[in-house]
């Protein structure tokens, strides 16, 4: 069983970057598909970015495409969010999840058995 932490959030002004990182433990994370996903205060859970086991293959939120960039260094056990151009609405706290390389990559967080714990992500105007 994997298990996945969190790093890289924080406190931001609008325009600016921000990278989180989650790495994963206890398994390699080659074998998962991996995602982010957001909640802002009082709002639900959202998919933000997914990417496939080789790294060829991402998916975005219409409301992150062209600011965030998903990669991931398998040798280095880790998935990266680099998020750039920033704004206050992305303020959330931000979660990797992950599920079998063999499976879809959904939007659905439902859809994915492992997650990390979130990280804060604060963007000021």
């Amino acid at each position: 069983q994997v298990q996945l932490v969190v790093s890289g959030g924080g406190w931001v002004q609008a325009g600016g970057s921000l990278r989180l990182s989650c790495t994963a433990s206890g398994r390699t994370i080659s074998d998962y598909i991996v995602t982010w996903f957001r909640q802002a205060p009082e709002k639900e859970q959202k998919f933000v970015a997914g990417v496939r086991r080789s790294g060829s293959v991402t998916h975005y939120a219409d409301s992150v495409k062209g600011r965030f960039t998903i990669s991931r260094d398998n040798a280095k056990n880790t998935v990266y969010l680099q998020m750039d151009s920033l704004k206050p609405e992305d303020t959330a706290v931000y979660y990797c999840a992950a599920r079998a390389s063999y499976e879809p990559l959904t939007t659905d967080a439902a859809s994915y058995a492992y997650w990390g714990q979130g990280t804060q992500v604060t963007v000021s105007s």
